[in-house]
């Protein structure tokens, strides 16, 4: 096993000749002060095709992102200037890429915090290196996918169920007439339970539905099912929409 360390930018040098992707047409974030994971992470990616640019803090990468297409952002979440939940506040006010959190394990309340304000994914440090390629891979290809849907026109349906109404088409979320935001993340999954109201998935199900992969890791959903509670519900302790059933999974109903 790998992680990423002092020693790691001469592993790559030496291991990932051949790992190439072909994904020149990609540009990539990294946003983390540390000079040595930074140069790592940014050597991986190279050898796998991607443009690569970098930032040491928060307010150099939101420069970076005002001046060039960013298709996906790894966030460090203890920056100087403007630290990581900063910058992803920042980015979704705007945009919808790919964020995925770079966290240390003592930072487990930012880590939920940063996926509560608008992230996708996250890696604890240390980390192994092909995990987070994994991660970086699966992200770009979901979204691309889901832009690649949004173009040709396939969402045009509104949703309704009591007072919780879904507009695939404008990507809006209303309760009892009431604007709702939401995280891309967070739309995806409360669109696959509101088209199929009553019906129960379990959090691999959704995973494997709306990222058409196998599931690897399903905290990532089950914080995002809690964030949309907390977003629809009045009282998300007892709610009206979407509920639990033990065991088994989640579904919405009136």
């Amino acid at each position: 096993m790998y992680v990423i360390c002092r020693d790691y930018v001469r592993y790559c040098i030496i291991h990932i000749g051949e790992e190439r992707m072909g994904c020149s047409m990609y540009n990539i974030l990294i946003a983390e002060d540390d000079k040595s994971i930074s140069e790592a992470i940014e050597i991986y990616l190279k050898n796998q095709g991607y443009n690569v640019f970098k930032a040491g803090d928060g307010i150099e990468a939101l420069e970076r992102i005002l001046l060039t297409e960013i298709h996906l952002a790894i966030v460090d979440i203890m920056m100087p200037k403007m630290n990581g939940t900063e910058l992803i506040v920042k980015i979704r006010e705007k945009y919808d890429f790919p964020v995925i959190i770079l966290s240390a394990k003592s930072e487990e309340l930012d880590k939920i915090m940063g996926l509560n304000i608008g992230a996708d994914d996250y890696v604890t440090k240390p980390f192994q290196p092909m995990e987070l390629m994994a991660r970086i891979n699966s992200q770009l290809r979901r979204y691309f996918r889901y832009s690649l849907t949004k173009k040709i026109g396939l969402n045009e349906k509104i949703f309704t169920v009591g007072g919780l109404e879904l507009n695939d088409d404008k990507k809006t979320v209303n309760v009892d007439g009431e604007v709702i935001k939401m995280t891309p993340s967070e739309f995806k999954i409360l669109r696959l339970l509101i088209k199929n109201p009553g019906r129960v998935y379990s959090t691999d199900e959704i995973y494997e539905r709306i990222w058409n992969e196998k599931a690897v890791n399903t905290d990532t959903i089950m914080v995002h099912i809690r964030n949309i509670r907390e977003k629809i519900e009045i009282d998300p302790k007892k709610p009206r929409y979407l509920k639990v059933v033990w065991g088994v999974g989640y579904k919405i109903e009136g």
